[in-house]
């Protein structure tokens, strides 16, 4: 099981633009615009789920997740399959996860949540950084 820290979920920004879509101030072009590389991803590395694209309805959504961070090195912007995150978790400091949707069919795509895993927690500076935290009044 994964210990993410530092949730964000983007739930609200994607209602919002949804609803521009729905409502013409925003066309589809605009917002079905993933790339050949997004699409690869989501076919190799992804998972496909229940909910149908919000915008073509013709196929179900796949999440892509792409981690980034230094201790990464040659890894870093690279999509990776939810198994192998719990591995990295075990072996590297810290680097942050992207959760990207995107439809096969329409190449919608929206970032639907970002968070932090590896062995950093919450501990205080990630092991060999060599900084500390600074506190409020420095």
């Amino acid at each position: 099981m994964l210990t993410q820290r530092q949730v964000v979920d983007y739930a609200l920004q994607r209602r919002s633009l949804l609803a521009d879509v729905a409502s013409g101030r925003v066309g589809v072009a605009e917002v079905c615009d993933a790339s050949p590389y997004l699409l690869r991803a989501a076919r190799f590395h992804g998972r496909t789920g229940e909910e149908q694209c919000p915008v073509c309805r013709r196929d179900r959504l796949t999440e892509v997740n792409w981690i980034f961070g230094e201790a990464l090195r040659h890894a870093s912007g690279s999509a990776r399959r939810t198994e192998e995150l719990a591995a990295l978790e075990n072996t590297v400091d810290e680097f942050s996860v992207y959760v990207v949707e995107v439809c096969p069919s329409c190449s919608w795509n929206h970032l639907v949540q970002s968070y932090v895993l590896g062995k950093g927690g919450d501990h205080g500076p990630s092991r060999g950084s060599g900084q500390r935290r600074r506190t409020a009044a420095e």
